[in-house]
């Protein structure tokens, strides 16, 4: 099974791709879509749209992962976070894609072990999991955090399933 991790920003968005084989996860690709703050808001969000639809297409994924809002300094960065977030998630429901949210709780618990880790922690964690030569930058790795939580709990969602 192939992951698309989505960590949504405005400015920024990360993604990160992973295979589950098995119980094996294998890092595949990530980066970051970067938008220009000075161009108007309405294009940032194609640029979103744009670059992941791309990412799609390339990588042929067979899941989208997308972490949730948690925090925001202010309503204006929430809404535009959201609109972001949005345009995320319609790239991978454009391509057929399901898609999966999970909190930051969730993705750092099934990263590190316990929620409450700190980016660094996550990052050598990733590190190390993946078999990374160095520490993704914070946004893919953040995407990749949100791959790497789907990817363990789809099998608990299966298990789930069948109780």
């Amino acid at each position: 099974m192939r992951v698309l991790g989505i960590d949504p920003g405005s400015r920024i968005t990360g993604y990160g791709i992973i295979d589950k084989e098995g119980n094996r996860l294998v890092h595949v690709d990530n980066g970051a879509i970067f938008t220009d703050s000075q161009r108007d808001f309405p294009l940032r969000l194609q640029r979103i749209y744009r670059g992941l639809s791309e990412v799609i297409d390339q990588y042929r994924p067979d899941a989208m992962a997308v972490e949730n809002i948690f925090f925001a300094t202010n309503v204006q960065s929430a809404l535009k976070l959201g609109q972001a977030r949005g345009a995320a998630i319609v790239a991978g429901v454009n391509a057929g894609l399901p898609v999966f949210e999970y909190t930051a709780l969730q993705v750092k618990q099934a990263v590190v072990g316990h929620g409450r880790a700190d980016k660094q922690q996550v990052q050598k964690m990733l590190k190390a999991l993946l078999n990374l030569p160095e520490c993704a930058q914070e946004d893919a790795s953040d995407a990749l955090a949100t791959a790497v939580c789907h990817a363990h709990s789809v099998v608990l969602n299966m298990l789930r399933g069948k109780k």
